[in-house]
C-alpha cells in the first residue's frame, strides 16, 4: 500500500511558522517527484511547491516564494513543508503528494490533508 501520513497543521497567528510533515510508507520517497498543494476556503486547488525528481528542479508558487521551503529526509522517508511568515491568505488544507512530475495530473499518492489556519 502506497500512502502518506500527514501531520503538523494547526492554528497560528500572522507572522508565525509551522512545519508540515508527511511520512511515506510502502514506497521510497526519494524515487518520486514530491509536491505540496493547498485548497483555501472558497478557492481553487493550487500547487505551492514541488521538487521534480526527473529534472531535479525545485519550484514554488509566487505567493509562497521566499517564505515556504519544501524538503525531504531520505533516511526518514519523510517530506516537509516549512512555512514562515504565515499570512491569513495561507489558510488552507494542505496536501502532500508524490508522483512522476510537477504537473498536477502526475501525482498518484496523496496525504489526507492538514488544516492550517492563520488568523489573529
Amino acid at each position: 500500500q502506497l500512502q502518506f501520513v500527514e501531520s503538523g497543521g494547526g492554528s497560528v497567528q500572522p507572522g508565525g511558522s509551522l512545519r508540515l510533515s508527511c511520512v511515506a510508507s510502502g514506497f521510497i520517497l526519494d524515487h518520486y517527484t514530491i509536491g505540496w498543494f493547498r485548497q483555501a476556503p472558497g478557492k481553487e486547488h493550487e500547487g505551492v511547491a514541488c521538487i521534480d525528481g526527473r529534472e531535479n528542479i525545485t519550484g514554488y508558487a509566487d505567493s509562497v516564494k521566499g517564505r515556504f521551503t519544501i524538503s525531504r529526509d531520505t533516511g526518514k522517508n519523510t517530506m516537509y513543508l516549512q512555512m514562515e511568515n504565515l499570512e491569513p491568505a495561507d489558510t488552507a488544507v494542505y496536501y502532500c503528494a508524490a508522483g512522476s512530475s510537477c504537473n498536477y495530473n502526475s501525482f498518484d499518492i496523496w496525504g489526507q490533508g492538514s488544516l492550517v489556519t492563520v488568523s489573529s
